[in-house]
């Protein structure tokens, strides 16, 4: 006598790998097209940013704005707008054997790397900058001091000042010890963006690897998703108690949410933490 029941021949009949294997095929498409025309994550790795920028913060790219590049190709999709000035930007560009940083029509064949920056220069812009102050065009940007102060995790302290940058007001550091490091006046050549770091005595810029194409732009830099600090190994990661100190003490819970937008000319500006710890 067959006393099975229907729930226990419809356990048997459970999908073979072979006839899951086109959804986890569609679902791994999809991420892709995602990553590649809408959105990607960047990690930031470096104190080029500070205080704007935490090492540890986590963004998302929206990479449809200036238009998403075709993979394997020289193609561009149309994008929303023209990239503006003051916005935070996540851009490709190469890396040489030697660590050298290049624009990537300037160094074929090399590792292409991720970077984040603030546009500074548009097209056909006159751009210098001498004694720790921009001109753009022939007129200085502001800045005032805050009169407070931020400290790196090598205890390096900096002052803590607001540019303005057009409508663009934001936070920038000074390092009161440090010979600045000027360039005089040239322009920014048609399709190409000059960019600096927040971090104005420790930031590998355009003043030192120039101008970059507009095809190299990734996109905007929007909603910061994660924060920590931590600078470990991925060896580290493997370790359970790393995730338990990490959520406990280092995660920076308020950061999460928060977008690296400007602050507009009226708008109260919210102060950054004191240090690189958040």
């Amino acid at each position: 006598m067959n006393d099975r029941t229907g729930a226990d021949v419809e356990a048997d009949a459970k999908p073979t790998f072979m006839e899951e294997l086109p959804t986890l095929v569609a679902a791994v498409a999809v991420a892709l097209l995602i990553r590649t025309f809408l959105f990607q994550t960047f990690y930031v790795p470096s104190d080029s940013m500070f205080p704007t920028l935490l090492v540890g913060d986590h963004v998302f790219v929206n990479k449809f704005v200036f238009g998403a590049r075709v993979p394997f190709t020289e193609l561009q999709l149309p994008g929303f707008r023209e990239p503006e000035r003051g916005e935070v930007v996540v851009f490709d560009l190469g890396r040489g054997a030697n660590g050298g940083i290049f624009p990537l029509d300037q160094a074929k064949g090399v590792r292409t790397d991720a970077f984040v920056k603030r546009l500074i220069g548009l097209p056909g812009d006159r751009i210098s900058f001498r004694n720790q102050r921009l001109t753009i065009n022939g007129e200085l940007l502001a800045v005032e001091d805050t009169g407070r102060t931020f400290t790196d995790a090598r205890g390096r302290v900096f002052d803590l000042k607001i540019e303005t940058l057009g409508s663009c007001r934001h936070f920038i550091l000074d390092d009161p010890a440090w010979s600045h490091q000027d360039v005089t006046e040239f322009e920014v050549k048609e399709g190409r963006f000059f960019f600096m770091g927040d971090n104005r005595d420790n930031s590998h810029d355009g003043r030192r690897f120039g101008t970059v194409r507009k095809k190299e732009l990734a996109g905007p830099a929007g909603l910061l998703y994660w924060s920590w600090n931590w600078n470990g190994t991925w060896l580290d990661l493997l370790n359970p108690l790393t995730w338990i100190r990490n959520l406990t003490s280092e995660t920076r819970w308020g950061r999460m949410g928060s977008f690296t937008e400007c602050f507009g000319p009226d708008e109260e500006m919210l102060f950054p933490p004191e240090n690189a710890a958040g």
